[in-house]
This record gives structure tokens, sequence and C-alpha cells, in this order.
């Protein structure tokens, strides 16, 4: 007969056959149960390590109520915020001996947004970290779950969470361009997306308009634009504006408020294609201090992003291992100005006071 060139499956049967025992010994040690001793238990393993077995976590839940994994609901994976929340908590997650699923919300999962299809994560996690969870979604689909749950950068009454103050961050931003002398200052960063109801976008444009107000600044709509959060979007509002002021310096703003790093790395692409100076001509300030932003000498409000992965991680296994429902806790982490090179005093339009 010919070789079929597949492996033979090798399972728990053929395991207790090496090592001398009952699969019922092997399924015992394997999984860390009283009633076998140590030199059984080494036997065990080498076995399995010999013979390259690995004990299905899926049967393992079904004996032990656990599954080793914890689900992560993101809306993006590809901007960077989230990739680095991800990054920090798989640090905790993964010393603990822990899997990682991940499953889309929000926009990646489009129509389906409003809900979480929590079959999907039935018996498969024992706990989910969901990141920047939107205000849209139906925190009981969550809370049926009956699993710990800890969020990232958004708050669901009742639930634990990690975050920093959207508004504060926007105050921060805007106050540090104020400080410096400027008046006419853009805001790029309304959300398209704000149809799912994430709350970062227009928590940061709230800082924006309360540092206006309180220095006696109007509020001018034309300098506000929607970009959500891709380097792109940032790219195309300020060449929108700039058409718009008819290729005049004198009708742009003299400083932007970009909703985030990428957003802002956006405008200084744009504004070194039409040859608008920074910060001679136009100051720039970004928000998360992004791994690249220190290549750009980008200011920005900085935020410990993957701190508040390993910290939410740290909260959620705590949780998991004490079968219990905890109390609800909220860390809430301090933004901080980190200024470079992108940020100055205004320039001095000729036929402006």
């Amino acid at each position: 007969m010919a070789d079929s060139g597949f492996a033979p499956m090798i399972g728990i049967v053929e395991v207790a056959a090496l090592a001398g025992v009952s699969p019922a010994t092997v399924s015992r040690a394997l999984r860390g149960l009283p009633g076998v001793s140590v030199t059984t238990r080494e036997n065990v393993e080498q076995a399995a390590a010999k013979l390259g077995y690995v004990a299905s976590p899926s049967a393992a839940a079904l004996t032990t109520g656990r599954t080793s994994a914890i689900g992560v609901m993101a809306p993006w994976i590809s901007r960077w915020f989230f990739s680095a929340v991800i990054e920090g908590a798989q640090d905790v997650v993964g010393e603990r001996g822990y899997d990682t699923l991940l499953y889309p919300l929000g926009a990646n999962a489009g129509a389906k947004a409003a809900r979480v299809d929590t079959r999907a994560l039935h018996k498969r996690v024992d706990g989910v970290l969901g990141l920047n969870v939107p205000l849209g979604l139906q925190p009981a689909s969550l809370r049926n779950l009956r699993i710990p749950l800890v969020t990232v950068g958004s708050i669901i009454p009742g639930v634990s969470g990690v975050l920093v103050d959207d508004v504060e961050v926007g105050y921060a931003a805007t106050s540090h361009l104020i400080g410096l002398g400027h008046r006419r200052i853009g805001f790029l960063g309304q959300d398209p997306d704000n149809m799912y109801g994430f709350t970062v976008a227009a928590d940061r444009e709230r800082g924006y308009q309360k540092a206006l107000a309180e220095n006696n600044i109007p509020l001018d709509p034309a300098l506000i634009g929607v970009t959500g959060f891709p380097v792109e979007a940032g790219t195309a509002a300020l060449e929108k504006m700039w058409i718009e002021c008819g290729r005049e310096l004198r009708c742009m703003p003299t400083a932007v408020f970009a909703v985030s790093d990428e957003v802002a790395m956006g405008v200084l692409y744009a504004a070194r294609r039409l040859g608008i100076r920074v910060p001679e001509d136009l100051s720039v300030i970004g928000v998360d201090n992004h791994d690249m932003a220190y290549l750009f000498e980008l200011t920005t409000i900085g935020q410990p992003v993957r701190d508040q992965g390993r910290i939410a991680a740290r909260m959620l296994l705590d949780q998991v291992r004490l079968h219990e429902p905890a109390a609800p806790e909220v860390v809430r982490m301090s933004p901080g100005l980190i200024t470079r090179r992108t940020t100055a005093p205004p320039r001095r339009d000729p036929d402006r006071p």
C-alpha cells in the first residue's frame, strides 16, 4: 500500500502505552489533577514530549471548565493603538500560560457591530478583553457571557476597565498650542465611523472645544475636518483645507491638533508636499506617542498604550483566578505632553493683527 505521506495521529492511548500506565492516568497527569505521583507524572510528560502529543484544549475544558484562553475583541487590528494594546496584553497572557483568541468588533464586524455573538465565545475563552468597546454595543450581550470582562479605552457601567481621559487629552493638546500663542487652531479628527458609537474622537474634540472656550477663542467650523484615524486621512484633510483656502497660507490655521499621531503623520506629509513649513507656517500636535513619532520629531500627547494592555490583562486574569465576580475597578492613566519640533509660536500673517 502506498505511503499516504501523513504521520499517524498520536493520541492518549499511544502515550499511555509508552509510559506504561492507563489512558485515564495520562489524562489526570497532563491536566495536573491530584492522584498521580510525581514520578508517574514525569514519565507521562516525557512520553508525551517524545511522541509530540499535545492535549486538546477543548477536551481539557470539558473536564476542568477552563480553556486557558483569553478572547480579545478589537474594532481594528492594523491601527497602531490596538496592536500595541494587544502586544502589552500578550506579554502578561503568554507569561501566565494562556492563549489569545481574536474576535472582530465594531467596524471590522460590519452590520453586526451592535452586538457580539456570544455563541462564538461560549466555552472557548475564560475571559474577554474589550478594546474600545463602542457605546452602540449592547452591554447585555457581553454580560450574558458570564465570564470576566475588562475593557481598554472605554467604560461599560459595572465592568472593570483601563483608559485615559480623552477629553483631558484633547484639552492638553489644544492648551499647548494656545500657550504658544496660537488662536487659529484646527482639529483634524472627527470620526466617520461614529455610527458605531466609538467615543475617542468625539471626546478629544470636546477637550479641544473646552480649551478654546476657556481662552475666549471662537470655534470656527471651517477649521475642523473629518479624518478618523488613518494616516492617509490626515493627508487628505489638510489638502482639502488648503484647496478650500484657495491655496493661500493666510487663510489656513496656524496650528493643527490631530486626533492621533498617525493622522498627524499624514498632515506632516501633506504639508511637505504643499510647501507648508512645519512648524514655521503650521504647528502640528498628535496623540499617542506612536513608536514612529520620534522619527517625525512630532510633538504629541503620550499615553502608556502597552501598559494599558498589561494592566488590563492582569486585572482580567486575576478575575479568572478568583472564580468569582470582582468589584468593578476603573484604572485611569495620565496622558503627558511630549514636546518635540513640530510645534512653535505662530507665524505672523501680514494682514492679521
